[in-house]
């Protein structure tokens, strides 16, 4: 072979490394302008990303804030409510009471102004009995009950004891033997105990 073939080959061989140089050097370039690209569009989601958040959380901490309001307004609201019911059944929870008992008082009265008129101590004692029975069932209407005691067992519930009878007998033992006063439940809840005397 000749020298200025060997020459062309080798100049030949050069200009294909330059060339496949330049081709790797473009496809370098390129995919460093395909980084560079990325990197900026993955830095705008981000900054995207984090505005959404921030505005997300302003929103909730607002709605929060209102709800927060309306429920403490709410919540004053129903105590002034409350305290004004309260102050009101206080003044006025007896009207019930006063309004059913007040014909009772009618009826009472009515016959203190027929003693006057009349002489007949059986008719008043009738008159006397009839209102005393209309009040005791108004009383009841109420939720008012009279503790029984007759013969009955004592108990300290219900029993307030002011005497010890001895000498009653064994039957008689542990029992009220008689009542000295009345006692009374409002709604099955003691009010007053009746005072008795308690066999010994």
């Amino acid at each position: 072979m000749e020298e200025k073939d060997i020459e062309k080959e080798i100049e030949i061989e050069d200009g294909n490394e330059k060339q496949s140089s330049n081709e790797v050097n473009t496809d370098n370039s390129v995919q460093e302008t395909d980084k560079e690209s990325d990197s900026t569009d993955i830095n705008d989601n981000c900054d995207e990303e984090e505005k959404d958040p921030m505005e997300k959380l302003q929103e909730e901490l607002a709605e929060l804030k209102d709800q927060y309001l309306r429920k403490v307004a709410e919540f004053e609201n129903y105590r002034k409510r409350t305290l004004k019911e309260k102050t009101e059944l206080i003044l006025n929870g007896a009207e019930k009471t006063v309004d059913a008992i007040l014909p009772v008082v009618d009826d009472m009265e009515r016959a203190m102004a027929n003693a006057e008129k009349t002489d007949d101590v059986d008719a008043l004692k009738e008159g006397m009995d009839l209102i005393f029975k209309k009040l005791m069932k108004t009383l009841e209407g109420l939720g008012v009950k009279k503790i029984e005691t007759d013969n009955k067992d004592f108990d300290t519930d219900f029993h307030e004891a002011v005497a010890m009878v001895p000498g009653m007998g064994d039957d008689k033992k542990g029992k009220v033997i008689d009542c000295v006063q009345t006692g009374y439940t409002l709604n099955d809840k003691v009010i007053r105990h009746a005072k008795v005397a308690v066999g010994q």
